[in-house]
């Protein structure tokens, strides 16, 4: 579940980049993570090492996204990420026993079907994807503001 923490915020970060649309410094990611900017910048390294941002020295300089939303899966990211899509349970010590070697083999190969399954809907979903649900969000949420602050049909004001 680590890695599912570790892959949702590098996408948070991505989208708030993507609609930057302008450079984002570690420190103002950072703040949009709740995290720190150090573990920013050894993310976004490892994401620049993989073609997905670069970075801008300088004045008004950070993290400027390098590919377009719609070429990068969120299986890309997570491949990037090194979380690759391989099951745990085989990891986890059986100290002999021929019952828990058992239950682990069980457990891995249900585990290798999931993140299978997994790993094909990541891969068939864009940052793209994810930045048009936010605007369709952002939208809903801005019709529903406008709408309960407009006065009632019939409401003398």
């Amino acid at each position: 579940m680590k890695s599912r923490g570790r892959l949702s915020a590098v996408l948070h970060a991505l989208l708030h980049m993507a609609h930057r649309g302008g450079p984002m410094t570690s420190d103002e990611l950072a703040a949009c993570l709740r995290s720190h900017p150090v573990v920013v910048r050894r993310t976004m390294a490892g994401l620049r090492e993989a073609g997905f941002v670069v970075s801008e020295r300088g004045h008004g300089g950070g993290w400027v996204l390098a590919r377009d939303l719609a070429s990068v899966t969120l299986l890309d990211v997570q491949m990037a990420l090194g979380d690759g899509p391989e099951a745990d349970a085989e990891g986890a010590h059986a100290d002999g026993c021929v019952i828990e070697q058992s239950v682990q083999r069980a457990l891995a190969g249900s585990l290798r079907e999931a993140e299978a399954l997994l790993a094909k809907r990541l891969g068939e979903v864009t940052l793209a994807d994810l930045s048009a649900d936010f605007n369709r969000a952002m939208a809903a949420h801005a019709g529903h503001a406008a709408h309960s602050h407009a006065p009632e049909a019939g409401h003398v004001v």
